[in-house]
C-alpha cells in the first residue's frame, strides 16, 4: 500500500532519522518462563487519513493475543502499537522503535506496501521477522529476509481484478490508473498489462494522489475527471487508496461519469466504507467494485470469532478489513515462537522466529498458512474476492479465481 506525505510529518521524521542509529539489539535472557512478556509490534496507520487501515489489524492482533494467553503459553503476550501513518517517510522511525522496544520479538506489518518496503531493512538488519497482513506489492518479496505476508500478492489480485473486469463485466475500452504511489502504480500497471491479456483495449493514466495528510479536495480532480467523462470508457480501474478514490468519484460524477453506466473497480486500498465517506456525493460511490486477497477464500472472520471481534472492538468483523488477515499473521508469530523462545537471548529469539516460520503450516482463518523461502505464501494463488457498493453498503458479490 501506498506512501503518503504530510509535510509536517516529513519534516519532523526527517530529523527523527538524522538522529537516530539501527540500535543495537539486545542480549537479555528470555527463557521462556512463565513470567516473561514478550511483545509483538503491530506497525500501520493508526492517526491521520488511512487509520481505518491499521485499527482493524490491530484488533486482530490483539484478539489472537488474548486467546493465546487464556490458553496458556509459558509466557505472556502483549501488543504494542508502531504509527507508521502509512508513510514510507514516517516508517523507519518506528521500525527503529520497534526494534528498541525491550523484549519485542516479532512485528505484524506494515499494513501498507510503501511503509513496508521503507520499514524492512531496519527489521532485517535486527533479524526481526515483519508478517504483513496486507501489504501486496510484488517487488516486497525480493527483500528477502525477514519478510512475510498472509495474502497473495498484486500479480494474483490484479489479475482477478482484470479478469472480473474484461471476461465478467465485459468491458472493451479499459481505462487503468495508477496514483504514483508503490502501491496503486505496482497494482495499476499488472491490471492493465493482464486486461490488455484478456482482449480488451487498455489505456493506462497516472494520476499522483493529492490526500497527504487527509487535504484532498474534488476540485483538485476535476481537470482530469472532465478529460475522462470525454473519453468516455467502457470501464475504469483505479489502483489506489479510498481517500483519493472518493475524490476521483464526486469528479467523476460531477462531469456526467458514473458507476451506474461504467464499470468502475478498485483493489483494497479502496475497500473500505472510508471510501463511501469520503465520495461527495457519497451516491457516487454506489455500484463500484472492489477487491480484496486472502491466503484462500475467506476474507473475514465469521462465527464466534466474529463475535469476539466485535466484542473487543466495536467494529462488525465485516467491516474490519485485513483483522482476519492480522489474526492469521500473529498465530504464526506465535507457533513459532514456542520454540524460539528456548533459545535465551533476545537476539537469539528474534532470529528463531524468522527460521521458524519458514516452517510453520497451519489452516488459518483466511486459509492455509505456510511461507516459501521468499516470505510469500507457499500457495500464492489465493483467492480475491470482489464486492459492490450498493446503497451506500459494501456487499459481498463474488470470489474470482485466476484462470
Amino acid at each position: 500500500m501506498k506512501i503518503r506525505l504530510n509535510k509536517t510529518v516529513v519534516a519532523v521524521a526527517s530529523g527523527a532519522l538524522l538522529l537516530m542509529a539501527v540500535p543495537a539489539v539486545g542480549i537479555a535472557s528470555v527463557s521462556g518462563a512463565s513470567s516473561t512478556t514478550y511483545t509483538i509490534g503491530v506497525e500501520g496507520p493508526f492517526t491521520g487519513p488511512d487509520s481505518f487501515l491499521g485499527n482493524p489489524v490491530y484488533g486482530g492482533v490483539q484478539l489472537a493475543i488474548n486467546a493465546a494467553n487464556k490458553a496458556g503459553l509459558g509466557f505472556t503476550l502483549k501488543a504494542a502499537k508502531f504509527d507508521d501513518q502509512c508513510s514510507g517517510t514516517v516508517s523507519p522511525a518506528e521500525a527503529q522503535k520497534a526494534v528498541a522496544t525491550s523484549n519485542l520479538v516479532a512485528v505484524v506489518g506494515g499494513v501498507c506496501s510503501g511503509a513496508t518496503e521503507a520499514a524492512n531493512p531496519y527489521y532485517k538488519a535486527a533479524s526481526i521477522a515483519d508478517v504483513s497482513p496486507s501489504a501486496t506489492a510484488v517487488a516486497l518479496a525480493a527483500t528477502g529476509g525477514t519478510f512475510f505476508r498472509v495474502v497473495a500478492d498484486d500479480s494474483v489480485q490484479g489479475a482477478a481484478d482484470a479478469q472480473y473486469l474484461v471476461k465478467t463485466l465485459g468491458v472493451k475500452n479499459l481505462l487503468v490508473i495508477g496514483d504514483a504511489s508503490f502501491y496503486g502504480a505496482g497494482l495499476a500497471q499488472v491490471v492493465a498489462t493482464d486486461a490488455k491479456a484478456d482482449g480488451a483495449t487498455v489505456t493506462t493514466q497516472s494520476i499522483p494522489n493529492v490526500n497527504s495528510g487527509g487535504g484532498g479536495t474534488v476540485s483538485e480532480y476535476a481537470p482530469a475527471a472532465t478529460s475522462i467523462a470525454s473519453s468516455n470508457p467502457d470501464g475504469i480501474f483505479y489502483g489506489g487508496y479510498a481517500a483519493d478514490f472518493g475524490d476521483l468519484l464526486g469528479a467523476l460524477s460531477q462531469a456526467g461519469y458514473s458507476a451506474s453506466k461504467h464499470a468502475i473497480m478498485s483493489g483494497d486500498g479502496s475497500n473500505e466504507t472510508a471510501l463511501i465517506t469520503s465520495t461527495s456525493p457519497a451516491s457516487a460511490a454506489n455500484n463500484v467494485y472492489l477487491s480484496q486477497s486472502a491466503a484462500g477464500t475467506v476474507n473475514y472472520f465469521t462465527g464466534t470469532l466474529a463475535k469476539s471481534y466485535q466484542a473487543l472492538t466495536g467494529q462488525k468483523a465485516s467491516a474490519a478489513e485485513y483483522a482476519a488477515q492480522a489474526y492469521d499473521a500473529t498465530n504464526a508469530i506465535i507457533a513459532a515462537l514456542k520454540t524460539a523462545a528456548s533459545k535465551g537471548s533476545l537476539k537469539a529469539v528474534r532470529a528463531g522466529i524468522v527460521s521458524g516460520l519458514h516452517s510453520v503450516s497451519f489452516k488459518g482463518v483466511t486459509g492455509t498458512i505456510s511461507f516459501g523461502s521468499n516470505g510469500n505464501l507457499k500457495d500464492d494463488t489465493g483467492s480475491v474476492s470482489v464486492s459492490q457498493v450498493q446503497n451506500g453498503n459494501i456487499t459481498s458479490l463474488t470470489t474470482v479465481t485466476v484462470k
